[in-house]
C-alpha cells in the first residue's frame, strides 16, 4: 500500500501538466539546463585559472624555528652539570 504504481506516477504527471502547462515546463527545464552549462562554464574557468596564479606561489614560506620550552631546560641542565 505504501509502494508508488505506475498509475500513481502517471496521476501525478497529468495533475503537473494541468496545474504548470506543457509550455511553462519546458520554458523550466530550458533554465535548468542553462543553470547546469554556467556551472560548468565556471567550473572549467577556475581550473584554467589557477595554474597561472601557482608559479607566483611557489616561492614558499619561512618558517622560523624558535627553541622549545624542553630545548631551554635541557641545555639549562647541561651547563650546570658541566659547571
Amino acid at each position: 500500500m505504501g509502494g508508488a504504481s505506475i498509475w500513481h506516477w502517471i496521476v501525478v504527471g497529468l495533475v503537473v501538466l494541468l496545474l504548470f502547462g506543457r509550455g511553462k515546463i519546458s520554458e523550466m527545464m530550458g533554465d535548468v539546463a542553462k543553470g547546469i552549462k554556467a556551472f560548468k562554464k565556471g567550473m572549467a574557468e577556475d581550473d584554467t585559472s589557477e595554474p597561472a596564479a601557482s608559479p607566483a606561489s611557489d616561492k614558499g614560506k619561512v618558517i622560523e624555528h624558535k627553541a622549545t620550552p624542553t630545548a631551554e631546560v635541557d641545555a639549562k641542565s647541561s651547563e650546570r652539570k658541566a659547571g
